[in-house]
């Protein structure tokens, strides 16, 4: 299972990195075109639980 992360839609909240408990994801340095510093997924860290998603109020990630 692979995460994608759809940057631009991140507003900031980081409900999804209370959830990870791979702790798998974190803050990247740049900004978003909303301007806000939007996550990243460590690949090598994710299991694939769907954590993310299921809390995500923005539907930032998409499951494949």
């Amino acid at each position: 299972m692979a995460i994608t992360v759809m940057a631009e839609r991140c507003k900031g909240c980081y409900y999804c990195m209370t959830v990870c408990p791979q702790k798998a994801i974190s803050v990247a340095d740049d900004l978003n075109k909303l301007g806000y510093k939007y996550i990243q997924v460590d690949d090598k860290l994710c299991k694939g639980c769907g954590m993310c998603f299921t809390m995500c109020p923005e539907s930032v990630f998409e499951i494949e």
